[in-house]
């Protein structure tokens, strides 16, 4: 069972931070985190929009920092998910030999039927809206594929 998740979108300022505080809020008895494929927005809180959607609906994302995907992640989490297609590719990349993780697609994984969530960043507050519809669906449906196989 997948214990310790990692979602993993562009800069970790959007997406992933989503998902992150929505499955936080969803499981606490999950380690959950998230991290960007590159280093645009190292130790930023996520942007102020994600921020505004999330907490309309009662998710808290002001303590997360945005930071980069390490090594170390590949052997420290159980399933790295990646928002969209792209991201997929990158980390397959990046996957060193002794990795353990699990890698995904976030909503391939969730079975939502699509590949990915629209990055929302040069969107309207609309886009961060439908993006925070989707991160939360898939990680309800996420819950329950983990708590299904515990």
């Amino acid at each position: 069972m997948a214990k310790r998740i990692l979602f993993v979108c562009t800069g970790n300022i959007c997406r992933s931070p989503t998902a992150d505080g929505v499955l936080r809020a969803l499981a606490a008895n999950l380690t959950v985190d998230s991290a960007g494929t590159h280093a645009y927005h190292i130790g930023e809180p996520p942007d102020v929009r994600s921020q505004a959607v999330a907490r309309a609906r009662g998710y808290d994302l002001s303590s997360l920092r945005a930071r980069k995907v390490t090594r170390a992640d590949f052997t420290q989490f159980d399933l790295i998910l990646a928002m969209d297609y792209g991201h997929y590719e990158h980390l397959l990349r990046m996957k060193p030999n002794d990795s353990t993780a699990t890698l995904a697609l976030f909503l391939d994984y969730a079975g939502l039927g699509t590949r990915d969530v629209p990055d929302p960043y040069y969107g309207s507050m609309r886009e961060f809206e439908s993006c925070l519809d989707l991160v939360e669906e898939g990680c309800k449906k996420l819950h329950d594929i983990v708590f299904s196989r515990a």
